[in-house]
């Protein structure tokens, strides 16, 4: 079975994580933040792993299950965040939450 080079994973997870920085600096709606925010964590997560395959060193694989355990507690936080921003304000946009300013 022919391995994929390393440069090739080099170029996707630059791609995937600077579509993920764009999301980030351009939208303004906190639900495509934080699916922005998870597709940068997502193109270092399978980076490191393709890192960690490359030279077969398992420690890499180890850390990107910890990374994924510590992403979907942020996920379930966020997303509880985002409720309670929504029933507070009505709307998921960044510029409205000047309102929750003391």
């Amino acid at each position: 079975m022919a391995s994929v080079p390393i440069h090739y994973y080099l170029f996707f997870c630059s791609v995937l994580f600077c579509i993920g920085v764009l999301g980030v600096l351009i939208k303004r709606n906190v639900l495509i933040i934080l699916m922005s925010i998870e597709l940068m964590i997502n193109s270092i997560n399978l980076l490191l792993a393709a890192f960690s395959a490359y030279t077969n060193d398992p420690a890499g694989q180890i850390f990107v299950f910890f990374i994924m355990v510590v992403a979907a507690a942020e996920v379930a936080i966020g997303l509880a965040i985002v409720v309670l921003i929504y029933r507070t304000t009505h709307s998921l946009d960044i510029d409205v939450l000047n309102k929750l300013k003391w």
